[in-house]
């Protein structure tokens, strides 16, 4: 048997398409993946970037389509699809919101590609592309903020609302306590603040002021910490 004849013998179990149609599926999901791809690397904003995630949005475009196609019109077979998936488990936390609007655009792709609706996701890819793509050139809807997560130890003896309230009232606009933890074995306390200087060129002066007062123990800003793990 010759590999046209077994092709040909494969086709006659998938009479609702042909290889030509699952070729042509895989193919265009691939290519459309990778405009969003491409569109999510240009446009993402923060520090927690990985390859391993745009690797996973192509292929799961490609997966997607294939599904599609296995699925067809048959109810059975979605059902059954849909108990084999259930069982998969996401351990890894989604760091960054916009990370699930591109799972759910790279999935609408490759569902339209699967029911070979081709114009219909060609036209999603570009235009939610050529959206997403405006919104971050043009930074449309960003806030300015200026709170700031302020962290220093002081050791478990110290008081921190009388020792560090000049200092604060001098270089803060505003600021709260957050959270107190024990750390090094309980040697210390953390304490975790929610600041806005009143003069961001004053940081290195108010952790030098800070850090004259806590006994030289440690003191970190963290700036941007909405982008941030913290």
């Amino acid at each position: 048997m010759d590999f046209s004849s077994f092709l040909n013998a494969l086709q006659d179990n998938t009479d609702v398409f042909n290889t030509s149609d699952i070729m042509f599926s895989i193919i265009i999901s691939f290519l459309l993946a990778l405009i969003i791809a491409y569109v999510y690397k240009i446009t993402y904003k923060g520090v927690s970037y990985t390859q391993s995630y745009v690797h996973t949005l192509i292929m799961m475009t490609m997966v997607v389509a294939v599904i599609m196609l296995i699925i067809g019109s048959n109810i059975a077979r979605a059902f059954s699809l849909v108990g084999a998936l259930s069982i998969i488990r996401f351990r890894n936390a989604v760091k960054d919101t916009r990370d699930v609007g591109y799972i759910f655009f790279a999935m609408a792709v490759g569902m339209a590609a699967g029911t070979r609706f081709y114009l219909v996701a060609v036209i999603t890819t570009l235009m939610i592309g050529f959206v997403m793509w405006g919104l971050t050139t043009l930074n449309m809807f960003a806030k300015d903020v200026r709170e700031q997560i302020l962290k220093i130890r002081v050791t478990p003896d110290m008081r921190p609302e009388v020792l560090f309230e000049r200092v604060f009232d001098r270089y803060l606009a505003r600021y709260n306590l957050i959270a107190t933890e024990t750390v090094q074995a309980g040697t210390l306390v953390e304490l975790v603040y929610g600041i806005e200087l009143k003069n961001p060129n004053d940081a290195p002066d108010l952790m030098q002021a800070l850090s004259q007062l806590n006994n030289n123990n440690k003191v970190a800003l963290v700036t941007g910490h909405h982008e941030v793990d913290l």
